[in-house]
């Protein structure tokens, strides 16, 4: 725009273009996070209409979720290697399309073949929704300046705790409407959101260099960073050449700490029911606050390194003080168990919840920050399938020492929970302690 246009535009009160354009692109993402997170945990809520429908045991019901994050693990590593192979507008659609397939599958079952129906399409469901982070994570690298990363995550991945939140209301409404016998339909739902999803993300989303809705403006405020600023390299890194490098060890490192939000999702339900008797509308309650916290957590979590890099701290800095921040936070849940209010506990819980979302959203810059934009994808995956697996062995371990130490077990996991991520970040600072970006030369 020059002079007389800019002149004319003020005349007429019509402004210059804003050069918001990569919000709605980060709007896209946290609506993909939202309806991945309502399709895994529609099974949890369902699972006691289901238990009665298709005759499941505890260790029935304990394999279909095995499935699911044995597949979770696995398309973590693979899913990211296609999505920086094929590109984030090619391979995030792929992953939404798998995983709506056999969301909607689980709709088909019925109690014949029950337990590896839903096993298989558990499975198959794990394996695609693998692909959201990795996906998110790259977009974000390529959309948004290393000093606005960590925000724009923590906003996409609030959609997690939104999905979270919408799927009992979502199975609860449906339920009440059409009894029991409705439950295909809980599965359904979801498959309609994820098809508008691909529809607005096929006809939105370009590179910001080749989008008509970008301006000079933005476009140079996106790439603002002197090596954003350079020509991409086409080719992806091959994960071999980049797997034992220190900046991707870092980040694995870091992922560890998803098997402890597993157990915050997973196993809270059943330590306020063993520990406090809580009843099932007391339990939804409990949860919601957890989702809510957790959601100002990945919000304001977020926004800590935005804040420490307006402030000229060094991205070192600003990066691992706010995990630092983020794990002193999760460190008072070791004393859930010694408390004796359900209140104060729940509290606890969910002040933890945020801490971890907020280092969840801090966490996932690290890649963006240290590793070339064509590699981020395959390295979030290589760290998250750590973090899944991570997971299993708490569930396995929980459940082997609930049935020999009774409720002691959980005074053990929640110390474990609360010393973890101080302990992560002193690993991580010991294997980047210059937090210097991995270079073309060095792999």
């Amino acid at each position: 725009m020059d002079i007389l246009e800019k002149v004319g535009s003020e005349k007429v009160g019509v402004k210059p273009k804003d050069g918001k354009f990569r919000y709605r692109i980060l709007a896209l993402l946290f609506m993909a996070t939202t309806i991945n997170y309502m399709d895994r945990s529609i099974m949890g809520v369902l699972a006691p209409t289901l238990e009665g429908i298709f005759q499941w045991t505890k260790m029935d019901y304990a394999s279909i979720n095995i499935a699911f994050k044995a597949a979770y693990a696995l398309g973590m590593l693979s899913m990211g290697t296609l999505i920086d192979k094929l590109g984030t507008r090619i391979g995030y659609t792929i992953s939404i399309a798998i995983w709506s397939v056999f969301g909607m599958a689980h709709a088909l079952l019925r109690p014949a073949f029950g337990l590896i129906g839903f096993m298989a399409a558990r499975f198959g469901l794990g394996f695609g929704e693998a692909g959201n982070f990795p996906a998110a994570v790259k977009t974000v690298a390529e959309w948004f300046p290393k000093k606005d990363r960590a925000f724009a995550t923590g906003i996409f991945n609030a959609g997690s705790n939104v999905g979270a939140f919408l799927a009992p209301i979502v199975v609860a409404a449906i339920l009440s409407y059409g009894g029991t016998d409705a439950w295909p339909m809980t599965f359904l739902v979801t498959g309609i959101f994820s098809a508008i999803w691909v529809i607005l993300w096929l006809k939105f989303y370009k590179k910001p260099a080749d989008h008509p809705s970008v301006s000079e403006t933005e476009l140079a405020y996106i790439q603002q960073d002197a090596e954003e600023a350079e020509e991409e390299v086409a080719v992806p890194i091959p994960l071999s050449k980049i797997a034992s490098k220190r900046q991707t060890l870092a980040f694995t490192v870091g992922k560890l700490t998803d098997g402890v939000w597993y157990f915050f999702m997973f196993w809270s339900g059943m330590f306020f029911h063993d520990k406090f008797g809580m009843s099932i509308k007391e339990l939804g309650a409990a949860y919601a606050v957890m989702y809510l916290i957790a959601d100002f957590g990945s919000i304001g979590g977020g926004y800590l390194s935005k804040f420490f890099l307006e402030r000229n701290w060094s991205l070192n800095n600003a990066r691992k003080v706010s995990l630092l921040i983020c794990a002193l936070c999760i460190a008072p849940v070791c004393m859930a168990t010694i408390t004796d209010s359900a209140i104060i506990a729940a509290c606890l819980i969910a002040l933890a919840s945020g801490g971890h979302q907020a280092w969840s959203c801090n966490l996932f810059t690290v890649a963006s920050d240290l590793l070339p934009k064509q590699s981020v994808a395959s390295a979030v995956g290589f760290g998250g399938m750590f973090g899944a697996v991570s997971g299993m062995i708490i569930d396995l371990l929980l459940g082997t020492y609930l049935d020999a130490m009774g409720n002691d077990a959980y005074f053990w996991m929640f110390l474990v929970a609360g010393m973890f991520y101080l302990i992560i970040l002193a690993i991580m600072h010991l294997i980047v302690p210059d937090y210097k970006p991995l270079t073309q030369e060095e792999i």
